[in-house]
């Protein structure tokens, strides 16, 4: 793992419960039902269609707990925040995680050109920023708003010659590739036709970040968006360097945004009282002066 990688894994681990959350005990399931799965990509992407394109804006309210190594402790250390969401798809994100005595400890945002993530913590002061027409594939999916914005169910997906479909049990997966290596891999349920885990690769086609989406609930007809959303970062070269986030929203509702609260939610905010400010070009990081 590099080192910006794996620093801002620390960084984001130990401030952000902004995502994900970590089960203490894996829940005893019943196997899964087997139906069908589809014949084409485009029919694939055609089922899958007919569940985004009823997505809403919506706003939920949840509990975050993020399990993280520190250097020189065996154990892992957890924190545990309380988080809001507010979703304007498809693009515009707004996530805040406070702490107690620390409201917005980590705001993560983007809307149609950049997007940002800012931690406020006791030892970490950090905000970084990007523009979207400036990244590659190489930008980090741990302050990726489209890792999220995925993960509640906008799984960009078209039926081009660089994806391909295949069935594995219970479930369609849809696999893209790039110069013939892997970089994506999305698990559909077949019965229900809702996503249940996304895998993204690294340069070397080794998964590096898995999400996982579980208990759907229904916002409005044809629209289903997961409650509990796990992200796991995989280090393949040592386990403590790896990390888990679960988002576990207790509230999840479709809402009206006006257009005062578009200004404040999807509009970058400027770092003030922020020590350090880190631009992100081409998944390379440029601290800027303060």
């Amino acid at each position: 793992m590099n080192y910006q990688r794996h620093n801002l894994c620390l960084y984001f681990c130990f401030a952000a419960g902004i995502l994900i959350l970590v089960g203490c005990a894996p829940e005893v399931r019943k196997p899964l039902e087997i139906c069908p799965g589809k014949d084409s990509v485009a029919e694939a992407v055609s089922a899958l269609e007919s569940h985004w394109q009823n997505m809403v804006p919506l706003k939920a309210n949840g509990q975050c707990l993020l399990e993280y190594y520190v250097e020189g402790k065996q154990k892992p250390q957890k924190e545990k925040f309380s988080v809001k969401l507010w979703v304007n798809p498809p693009v515009e994100m707004y996530l805040q995680g406070d702490v107690t005595l620390v409201p917005k400890a980590i705001v993560l945002g983007s809307n149609q050109d950049e997007f940002w993530l800012s931690v406020r913590a006791k030892e970490i002061s950090t905000y970084w920023w990007g523009e979207w027409s400036q990244q590659d594939s190489s930008l980090t999916l741990m302050i990726n708003p489209k890792t999220l914005l995925e993960a509640l169910g906008i799984a960009a997906v078209d039926a081009q010659p660089n994806w391909s479909l295949s069935n594995e049990g219970a479930f369609d997966v849809l696999t893209k590739r790039e110069w013939g290596v892997v970089v994506k891999k999305i698990y559909v349920y077949s019965c229900d036709y809702l996503v249940r885990k996304i895998e993204y690769f690294d340069v070397y086609g080794q998964v590096a970040v898995v999400a996982e989406l579980d208990k759907y609930k229904q916002v409005l007809e044809g629209f289903f968006v997961p409650a509990s959303i796990k992200i796991i970062e995989r280090a393949d070269d040592n386990p403590k360097e790896s990390l888990s986030i679960t988002l576990d929203l207790k509230s999840i509702k479709s809402t009206k945004i006006t257009a005062k609260q578009q200004n404040v939610l999807f509009n970058r905010p400027q770092p003030r009282g922020i020590k350090r400010v880190i631009r992100i070009v081409g998944g390379n990081w440029i601290e800027q002066p303060q």
